[in-house]
């Protein structure tokens, strides 16, 4: 097994992008990229700790749910999760961000690279209100990079191809978390909790522990 050190070496076994890929790149939202943006659903946010250490989360909502606020700034909310708060964490240590928005159906995607901080009560909030839950708090992103990446992934994937999902060629995900997880609650009150009722709890927080009824 041969380790690839250096930029020398990787440009000679996979050769140099062509100029129209390096012109690409924009340092604002041209608004296409906002129209983009406004469409998605579904966005993975890359965080890196100050000692390096990597975090990818993803973040979903209905479309117009992620806001282009202008040209220079992109705001995404927090919605009710399972509190890790990882990426927010790296970005108290170090603030640079990189972001891929996807559109179900669509095999391009839309790259932004920038720096963020954490908003608490964003005056854009009231924007971002779904099913009743308005965030507490939100991701403000000032883009430093934007461009769009060809679909090549997602076209060999045939993520997008119902017909070649397989969603049972593994076990259910109560029975996966159980085995290996190995958490105390039985594997029937696992399924009831990852049940149909789980879509019913996007938008609801979790009580904390010890928290009153």
């Amino acid at each position: 097994m041969h380790i690839v050190s250096s930029a020398a070496e990787l440009e000679d076994l996979l050769g140099l992008p062509a100029e129209r890929d390096i012109r690409k790149v924009r340092d604002t939202l041209h608004p296409r990229y906002r129209d983009w943006i406004s469409s998605s659903r579904l966005c993975m946010v890359a965080t890196s700790a100050a000692n390096g250490s990597c975090d990818v989360s993803p973040k979903g909502d209905p479309a117009n749910s992620f806001l282009a606020v202008d040209e220079k700034t992109v705001v995404i909310p927090e919605r009710p999760g399972n509190r890790r708060t990882d990426s927010f964490r790296n970005i108290l240590q170090n603030p640079h961000v990189g972001l891929l928005f996807l559109i179900p159906g669509r095999p391009q995607t839309l790259r932004v690279n920038g720096s963020a901080a954490i908003v608490k009560d964003s005056p854009h909030a009231d924007l971002l209100v779904v099913r009743g839950h308005r965030p507490t708090l939100c991701l403000r992103v000032t883009v430093q990079e934007a461009y769009f990446h060809c679909g090549k992934s997602l076209l060999r994937s045939g993520a997008w191809d119902s017909s070649t999902w397989t969603p049972r060629g593994l076990p259910s995900h109560a029975r996966l978390v159980k085995e290996v997880e190995e958490l105390p609650p039985s594997l029937a009150e696992l399924e009831q909790y990852y049940g149909p009722s789980y879509s019913d709890r996007l938008y609801v927080e979790k009580p904390r522990i010890g928290a009153g009824s």
